[in-house]
């Protein structure tokens, strides 16, 4: 017979029991929601490109935001936006002043974050010192391209043209005097022997502009990227007298020549990366560099760089700092050259 004691003491040890698993259950529910985190991000990211629309950054940022959320890489919503002024120096400047821990804030460039900052007219007191560089992308070239019905059937042709007198046509380009496409524009001409300072030049913001502009008939060249005039060379609007590369490129740039093959000398690389602020948390940055490693990897993003006629570059965070003080020193050269360093 049980006494009236050991009973309690049954009960107490079973209602002990009970009261620890409810608290076990509870601390378990508690790590959980932990796991879980609500770390970053939180809440929608924007991704800037500092150009109109059309352009290698506009393309860029919308093939970067579009796998990542196909891929579901990143939860939270991603939104492209356009800031154009400067050839990227008006979002530069907002960037660097107002949005300097801004984790949700990214945005896209190229040589033009180190160009602007080194060049004398139209300069930009800001450049990739003064963000945190995330990774580089991918490459591109650099393109000299004409109407499709263009007198001009070869890079020659115009160089001789412009050789007899500088003002006689007009180039164009989707950034600022002294800036990336400016460069592209007038790098061929400097080499065939041309004073780049007499060559007519007209900025627009942004690739897409520029192109608007040559086939409108309010510019006779464009010097740009050329996977941004890639679709307009397949609809036949537009002739591609040269790309900048080493070695002829595929696909629908395997008939073009590269200015080297046409006895020109003027090589010149767009690489396209991705920036952060420069007071960036460390977990925002980590956050993105393991995403963005694990994006380059995706087969999607692969697919991507080759629809879009981009050669896939990737270099995490450390690599791109270290290839950009390589690139500054080259641009500052080159500038130097030109006549255009600040």
């Amino acid at each position: 017979m049980f006494s009236i004691k050991r009973i309690s003491a049954v009960m107490c040890a079973g209602a002990l029991a009970l009261s620890l698993g409810a608290c076990s259950s509870k601390e378990t529910a508690s790590t959980s929601k932990k796991e879980e985190g609500t770390g970053y991000p939180t809440k929608a990211i924007s991704v800037i490109a500092p150009s109109g629309a059309g352009g290698g950054w506009d393309l860029t940022a919308r093939s970067f935001t579009k796998v990542l959320s196909e891929t579901k890489l990143v939860k939270q919503p991603l939104t492209v936006e356009n800031k154009p002024g400067g050839g990227g120096a008006v979002f530069m400047a907002e960037y660097a002043t107002q949005q300097v821990e801004n984790n949700d804030m990214l945005f896209v460039n190229s040589p033009p974050i180190i160009i602007n900052n080194l060049k004398k007219e139209g300069n930009s007191p800001y450049g990739y010192n003064n963000t945190t560089p995330l990774a580089q992308l991918t490459k591109d070239y650099g393109a000299i391209v004409v109407k499709a019905d263009s007198k001009f059937k070869d890079l020659k042709s115009v160089l001789e043209e412009v050789k007899k007198d500088p003002s006689n046509l007009t180039f164009a380009g989707g950034s600022a005097p002294g800036s990336m496409d400016h460069l592209v524009s007038i790098l061929p001409a400097y080499k065939y022997g041309v004073d780049p300072t007499k060559i007519k030049y007209v900025s627009y913001d942004g690739g897409g502009e520029a192109i608007t502009a040559l086939l409108g008939g309010n510019a006779d060249v464009i010097g740009t990227d050329a996977s941004s005039v890639k679709e307009f060379l397949k609809a036949g609007k537009v002739r591609v007298l040269a790309i900048t590369s080493t070695e002829r490129l595929s696909g629908d740039f395997k008939d073009v020549p590269t200015a080297k093959e046409q006895g020109v000398d003027a090589e010149f690389t767009i690489w396209r990366g991705v920036f952060g602020p420069e007071k960036m948390s460390e977990e925002a940055k980590g956050y993105w560099e393991k995403t963005i490693d694990k994006l380059v990897q995706s087969p999607e993003w692969k697919k991507e760089v080759e629809t879009q006629g981009w050669e896939l570059e990737y270099k995490n965070g450390a690599d791109f700092k270290k290839f950009l003080e390589d690139q500054e020193s080259q641009v500052q050269q080159l500038l130097e050259a030109l006549g255009m360093q600040k």
